[in-house]
């Protein structure tokens, strides 16, 4: 099921909501996406903790991305400037 996921706007730099906003011109540079890959290690709780407490997602929204990754092996947890993918990137990975 797909989600709609906050994305870098080409004014602010600031997440906005896909669903409460109209698509504007994309930056230069973008969009880049932020991959979660699914792997045996980390437990869907710790995921969904994860992608809650670092994204600012809710509940629901965690959990459906997290269950993405789960039965689809991936998903894209962020878009925006490539700045702000590596940044969301190192933060993953540590």
């Amino acid at each position: 099921m797909p989600v709609d996921l906050p994305r870098a706007d080409p004014g602010t730099g600031s997440r906005t909501d896909l669903a409460g906003s109209v698509q504007g011109t994309l930056e230069a540079d973008g969009p880049w996406c932020t991959v979660v890959w699914n792997d045996p290690v980390n437990l869907m709780s710790y995921v969904v903790f994860v992608f809650r407490r670092y994204f600012g997602y809710s509940h629901l929204v965690a959990e459906q991305l997290m269950m993405q990754v789960h039965e689809e092996g991936r998903a894209i947890v962020s878009r925006g400037s490539r700045e702000r993918a590596e940044t969301d990137v190192q933060a993953m990975h540590s």
